[in-house]
């Protein structure tokens, strides 16, 4: 395995707190870099090589929605959203712009570290070299695991990097109710905090969208309702 470090960019304008996140992150053998401006932070996260991209929402120039958005639009990396606003239709906002997580301030600066690190191990796992050159299919839905593409009724649908590890998930575990709690443990590989079934909830969400989109005639994540998920095959 390489001994380079993860390069994290941190897009936030408080400088106390960009500089205590980035001060943690390199303690634990990552480098960090700051960005106050929201503008120059999305040029930096689209045209430089980042591992994961840390963004808070309120920002000079540009809020973070729209940069999530933005990135989104170019990137697959790991992406995360730190910010003050709590309530829920932010967080699901957020989520539904393709932001991996969300993590709500204050936050223990170690919690950022441990999150962080579980986004990039994941992702570097997913996407390395020793990964089979294998597919999955179900039904009109087919999976190329070491290409991360999904073909659903021949055509490519484009999903995001937490979207795709979702919906491999449940191909490869179907037939059974998953608790939100469950998949977040499984998917995002942290325990779970109370506001984490909302990351889950938005995630499916989207992923039901793109397959409705594809003119798939029945989606196979069924809601058990009080229960969770079930991929049905």
């Amino acid at each position: 395995m390489s001994d380079k470090k993860s390069r994290i960019l941190l897009i936030e304008d408080d400088a106390s707190i960009a500089e205590l996140q980035k001060d943690y992150l390199e303690i634990n053998q990552m480098e960090a870099e700051i960005s106050s401006d929201g503008k120059v932070g999305l040029t930096r996260a689209l045209n430089e090589p980042f591992d994961l991209i840390v963004v808070d929402i309120m920002l000079p120039s540009m809020d973070g929605f729209e940069i999530c958005r933005r990135i989104r639009e170019k990137k697959n990396i790991p992406l995360m959203i730190v910010s003050a606003k709590k309530e829920d239709i932010d967080k699901i906002r957020g989520l539904g712009l393709g932001a991996d997580d969300y993590l709500t301030k204050p936050f223990s600066p170690s919690e950022l570290v441990a999150r962080v690190q579980a986004h990039i191990k994941r992702y570097q796992l997913l996407t390395g070299s020793d990964s089979a050159n294998e597919t999955i299919e179900s039904g009109q839905i087919v999976i190329d695991k070491s290409a991360r593409r999904v073909h659903v009724l021949g055509k490519e649908v484009i999903f995001t990097t937490k979207e795709f590890d979702l919906l491999l998930f449940f191909m490869t575990h179907p037939n059974r109710v998953w608790m939100k709690e469950q998949l977040f443990r499984q998917v995002w590989d942290m325990d779970e905090l109370d506001s984490d079934i909302y990351t889950v909830v938005v995630h499916v969400g989207r992923i039901r969208e793109k397959l409705k989109k594809a003119n798939l005639s029945e989606i196979p994540i069924e809601t058990i309702w009080g229960s969770g998920y079930r991929f049905n095959t």
